[in-house]
């Protein structure tokens, strides 16, 4: 079965936009008058370096606060999460099961309770060894991997991706893309490997803070292809 089968289907309200945005970092504007409402459950963000991907992640997660208008967020707690490019930027405790446990704050468990379901949580899906191991004993792919794992057990209702798949082996990536395809959540993927987000129902090309091209994912990523060919095709 392909990635692309088993995306949920889905148009829903998730509640969750960005109302006529202004951002600018220091002197240089990010975003003006940005709008967006973002209901799919399959969200691919596209475009060059510095067009304002992480940006706009960051602006969803209350890391960046707007100069004008608003971020709509779902209703109710734990309703966002995001995986950071950098996982060394992400990770706070020294033991993965610290990390994870992390994750159900929210519950209000007891350590040792949140400990054991940790445990349990990683058995089942054949990590049972991971549960002790050090976070500096781990590759930068499976520290990625960690960051992921905690965003499913946080059971957010929008988990924010970027780069996701950059520190990966190519197992790893099989693997998360299913876990992508297969998550309940709506997700959001910030990429430059057009392939992770292709199937997607809904793809954003961003250029310098502005949307280029909103669609479905094959028509926006064959546009932005077509247009980054253009621009490095040689001269004569």
């Amino acid at each position: 079965m392909s990635a692309a089968s088993l995306t949920p289907p889905c148009h829903r309200d998730t509640g969750l936009a960005l109302e006529a945005i202004t951002l600018v970092r220091g002197h240089t504007p990010v975003f003006e008058d940005l709008t967006l409402h973002l209901r799919e459950a399959r969200i691919g963000l596209i475009g060059d370096n510095g067009a304002g991907k992480s940006s706009l992640f960051r602006l969803i997660c209350g890391l960046d606060q707007p100069q004008a208008g608003r971020v709509v967020l779902p209703q109710g707690d734990n309703a966002v999460g995001m995986m950071f490019q950098n996982a060394d930027e992400q990770i706070i405790f020294p033991t993965v099961e610290e990390e994870l446990a992390l994750s159900l704050h929210h519950l209000k468990l007891s350590r040792r309770d949140a400990q054991l379901r940790v445990r349990d949580w990683l058995a089942a899906r054949g990590l049972g060894s991971w549960a002790p191991r050090a976070i500096g004993s781990l590759s930068q792919g499976q520290r990625q991997h960690v960051c992921w794992l905690a965003l499913m057990l946080a059971s957010h209702r929008t988990l924010l991706l970027d780069e996701p798949f950059a520190s990966l082996d190519l197992p790893s990536q099989a693997l998360l893309r299913r876990d992508i395809a297969q998550a309940p959540a709506q997700i959001m993927v910030s990429t430059h490997v057009l392939d992770h987000v292709r199937h997607f129902e809904r793809v954003i090309w961003l250029d310098s803070g502005r949307v280029r091209q909103d669609g479905s994912g094959p028509e926006v990523c064959a546009a932005y292809e077509a247009d980054v060919a253009s621009r490095t095709a040689p001269t004569h």
